[in-house]
């Protein structure tokens, strides 16, 4: 029978950085993940420069059923702590917009750091092993694997969520956490594109490609960043951010004129160049085939100096608060996260261990905490991998 102090199940950012935490600190540390490599998720975010965090980490920019869990972790190993090991590695890195950092090279330096440091500090790493159940012992926990079970002190489950199901992912976290009797708030897709009904989709099949800054709301919360029209409905910084607060049956309002009033413009444009179709002065500001569907969606016919104001009203009211009502999303395929998770209220915010069962920790993706795009992921990651390592 194996034995080791801590056995951690899973080789991603919280999983990894774990580790090396707990190796530093003296601990016999074995990780099992069924990859083939390790920190895929790492490799391919950013478009394979992975943002690796914020600057601007606040504990509002995460979603909880408790949103204040995340701050006692984000606190105690910030992003500053991060940027701090990423230059001691000597990788090279830069600010994006919004506070997003990006390395210069491939995400690889990070996954290469976080392997060599887990080599360093005495970890041991072991790839294409699926873990099975987890028993509770007298002292400690069992746990099954292909090879025989392997016995440890503490457990700490760090196998993510349910989103990009082609590299691997699964909701074995959470049928762990049931099996401890730990409750798990309902998992759903986030910060994944949202889709549109076949009438509606027809509609708006000529805007397919077309990219624009808008400030798009759901739920109560705005984001003013790219929104991207796809065939299969919305894409874009803007609309990821957005669905993380979307529900089914609820509007999406889309703001193309975040600015300010657009209605003083187009009634000087009436007088100015009363021969103008309204969609001419839409075109210079937006692209021309918006600017057409737009001007189709405000019901206008004729030149823009034929209008009323209240139709000059109608279409500026468009241009501020278009409503558009999505059928749902594209699924955990394109997911870039998982919202939910195992519940808050039965962790241990300082350490991640779950209340009722000492010893088993749970961080990262796992636990429901979900942050914004743009690095609050991985930052969630490193912090809540770091506080594990601590305890274990």
């Amino acid at each position: 029978m194996e034995k080791t102090d801590v056995l951690i199940l899973g080789a991603g950012a919280a999983g990894m950085f774990c580790a090396i935490e707990a190796g530093r600190r003296g601990r016999r540390v074995l990780v099992l993940d069924r990859a083939r490599a390790p920190g895929e998720k790492i490799r391919i975010s950013g478009g394979g420069r992975c943002n690796f965090t914020n600057l601007g980490i606040a504990p509002e920019r995460f979603l909880s059923r408790n949103p204040r869990f995340a701050l006692s972790a984000l606190k105690r190993f910030t992003q500053w702590d991060f940027i701090a090991r990423i230059d001691a590695a000597g990788i090279a890195w830069h600010e994006k917009v919004l506070g997003q950092l990006f390395c210069d090279g491939p995400a690889t330096q990070i996954v290469d750091m976080l392997v060599r440091q887990m080599r360093e500090a005495g970890v041991e790493l072991r790839l294409g092993v699926e873990p099975g159940e987890i028993r509770r012992l007298a002292q400690g926990f069992e746990v099954d694997t292909p090879a025989g079970a392997v016995r440890a002190a503490s457990v700490v489950v760090a196998t993510g969520g349910k989103s990009i199901p082609k590299m691997g992912a699964t909701g074995y976290a959470y049928r762990v956490a049931e099996s401890f009797g730990l409750p798990v708030v309902e998992t759903r897709p986030g910060l994944v594109p949202l889709t549109f009904a076949a009438q509606e989709l027809e509609r708006l099949k000529a805007l397919a490609g077309l990219a624009v800054p808008a400030r798009v709301s759901a739920g109560g919360t705005s984001f003013d960043e790219a929104l991207l029209f796809t065939h299969r409905g919305l894409s874009g910084p803007a609309i990821l951010q957005a669905s993380s607060y979307w529900r089914e049956g609820m509007p999406l309002l889309v703001n193309l004129a975040p600015g300010g009033d657009p209605g003083p413009a187009l009634r000087a444009a009436r007088s100015e160049q009363p021969r103008s179709a309204a969609r001419t002065v839409l075109a210079r500001h937006l692209p021309e085939r918006l600017a057409r569907h737009l001007e189709t969606v405000a019901g206008i016919e004729g030149p823009i100096g034929a209008q009323s104001n209240a139709t000059l009203d109608r279409l500026a009211g468009l241009l501020r608060g278009w409503e558009l009502r999505p059928v749902g999303t594209e699924g955990y395929r394109t997911a870039e996260v998982t919202l939910g998770g195992v519940d808050t209220d039965h962790l241990d915010a300082r350490t991640m261990e779950a209340r009722a069962v000492p010893g088993l920790h749970f961080v990262g993706e796992a636990v429901d905490v979900t942050g914004w795009l743009g690095g609050y992921n991985f930052q969630w990651a490193w912090s809540s991998g770091w506080a594990a390592g601590q305890a274990v």
